[in-house]
């Protein structure tokens, strides 16, 4: 059942990134890293930033616990559902009026005329974050069922409508071309929650939720637990994408072309976390929240233990590719166009820095499972506080001598504290359970000959480049 899952979240999330690669091409093909580029990665982070933290942990890590041992599950959820969408429409809307001291906000570099061109996409970007809180909660529902496909391949329905944006956009300006990509954003959002309308009328869950719909102020004694854990799992989850927010904030006030370089490189380091450890965790964590209330620590820490072989090996295979073959891979996605070879250059920069903390970010994200199947979010959150502190000394650090590269690796190195600290709370005689030596073994000698191969593979390719 797990393996099925993680397959089909592998499965789409694959699809996804693929696609998603396509989009960034053509991004890169019609605008380059120049300031219409900045504006609209800019405009397009708040709702991107929430759609990672929405869909890949916070909401379901704190919703699936409660939602379990709710005795009357369609009120609970007629009551989350209500009071969030009303919450996010009311923010939509204070977001509207106030979008110039937003977009400043997010970009504090940019000067005024920037800011200018940015304000009106950051309006309509905004709507997205409704959109795809609607979807995440029929997620989490359907995951509760142990559906994960239509979760795992809507996703590709975003990234259908922004490449159809730009493949309308080719022959206009850069300014129409950020335009009609905003309004891409909108239409994937509107797709993904049809399918996802479709899936829970399919999978028999319409008729728990418009019953609860009827009579969800009854059930508001049972969500109290849920708020208090979902806004410390909004941050105890969520360290990599505050990682890459706080990113484009310093970056705003560097060379136009700084905030690209981290956007288009953080996207390639996103692709194997997503393919590998969001994947694996989504799958594992239903699992991990039934044995516990079922009092089979064994099977919970035996789910875990498998999880970290699987990751330890996939994510250090890709992370030693990805350091040795940056250029190569910079230059294959993205070199064509309006991008030019130094902004190629830069990225795979930037890409190598990201890279070195794609291990303990990943292993994070499967031990926090614990964190959220025990319901300990505030611990979770604690511990996600004081990497983001370490990431902001870092980032000051580097940013004048290293630019963007410096940006990326002050995030690394706040993966590594933050691995450390969520074994420290799993508990260290658990994880050195886990330790099997004859396996660490395997491993040196697989990233060993994996070098021999890569090196070869890259002279043969220097030939072309």
């Amino acid at each position: 059942m797990v393996l099925r899952s993680f397959l089909t979240n592998s499965g789409g999330i694959f699809i996804s990134r693929i696609l998603g690669f396509f989009r960034d091409i053509l991004t890169a093909f019609v605008l380059g890293a120049n300031i219409y580029s900045d504006i609209f990665f800019v405009a397009f982070k708040l709702p991107n930033l929430f759609r990672r933290v929405f869909a890949e942990g916070a909401f379901t890590q704190a919703f699936l616990p409660a939602f379990t041992k709710s005795n009357h599950k369609g009120r609970f959820a007629a009551a989350i559902l209500v009071r969030f969408s009303s919450f996010i429409f009311l923010l939509s809307l204070l977001v509207m009026v106030a979008a110039p001291w937003v977009t400043k906000l997010i970009a504090y570099g940019f000067d005024d005329s920037a800011i200018a061109l940015a304000t009106p996409l950051v309006r309509i970007n905004f709507w997205y974050l409704l959109l795809i809180y609607l979807v995440t909660f029929m997620a989490s529902l359907l995951h509760y069922r142990g559906h994960f496909a239509t979760t795992a391949f809507s996703t590709a329905l975003l990234n259908i409508a922004m490449i159809g944006a730009l493949l309308i956009s080719d022959p206009l300006t850069p300014q129409d071309t950020v335009w009609n990509l905003s309004w891409g954003v909108v239409l994937g959002g509107i797709l993904q929650a049809l399918v996802h309308l479709w899936a829970i009328k399919k999978w028999r869950m319409a008729r728990m939720l418009f019953a609860g719909l009827k009579r969800f102020k009854k059930n508001s004694s049972q969500t109290k637990p849920f708020y208090r854990n979902f806004f410390h799992a909004v941050l105890g989850s969520s360290t990599a994408q505050l990682s890459a927010f706080l990113d484009t904030w310093l970056a705003s006030f560097l060379a136009f072309g700084s905030i690209s370089y981290l956007y288009y490189a953080n996207r390639v380091f996103q692709l194997p976390l997503a393919l590998f450890a969001i994947a694996l965790s989504v799958a594992l964590f239903p699992t991990v929240t039934r044995s516990l209330k079922q009092k089979d620590f064994k099977k919970a820490h035996k789910s875990l233990s498998d999880g970290f072989w699987i990751l330890t090996f996939l994510l250090s295979m890709a992370a030693l590719g990805g350091i040795v073959l940056s250029h190569e891979i910079t230059w294959l996605l993205f070199q064509r166009g309006a991008f030019t070879h130094e902004d190629s250059e830069n990225t795979a920069w930037v890409l190598q820095m990201y890279l070195a903390g794609l291990l303990p970010f990943g292993l994070a994200k499967l031990f926090s499972l614990w964190l959220y199947a025990t319901e300990r979010q505030k611990e979770a959150a604690k511990i996600s506080a004081w990497s983001l502190g370490v990431n902001i000394f870092f980032s000051l650090l580097l940013i004048k001598p290293m630019g963007a590269g410096g940006l990326a690796l002050a995030s690394s190195l706040s993966g590594f504290l933050l691995l450390a600290l969520t074994l420290r709370a799993y508990g260290y005689k658990y994880f050195l359970a886990i330790m099997r030596p004859k396996l660490f073994i395997i491993l040196f000698f697989t990233l060993l000959f994996e070098s021999f191969l890569l090196w070869g593979f890259k002279e043969i390719l220097r030939g072309y480049l």
